[in-house]
């Protein structure tokens, strides 16, 4: 996805830009990207897959195609108990 954004710049920057745009046989708008995607360098990863998964640390084979539902539930099931301190939180007050 893309956004648009708008830059000023003085009369003589943006015609020496332009030029070596057309120089380069692209684009301005290609040539500011490009300035900005080396300036700026490769994004940074936005983690391991195996974190999300906990990919290796089942005791038994699974098979993800068939029981994906069921595995990620239990993992979000197990998330929400710990988050919660590990005890099943289901209603225990008993009225009086």
């Amino acid at each position: 996805m893309n956004a648009r954004t708008q830059i000023t710049l003085d009369v003589q920057t943006q015609r020496r830009a332009r030029a070596k745009a057309a120089e380069l046989g692209i684009s301005f708008a290609e040539y500011v990207r490009r300035l900005v995607a080396s300036d700026l360098g490769e994004p940074k990863p936005q983690g391991d897959v195996s974190a999300v998964f906990d990919l290796g640390a089942s005791a038994e084979p699974t098979d993800i195609a068939r029981d994906k539902d069921i595995l990620l539930g239990e993992a979000v099931w197990r998330e929400h108990l710990r988050k919660r301190g590990g005890a099943d939180h289901k209603r225990s007050r008993r009225r009086t």
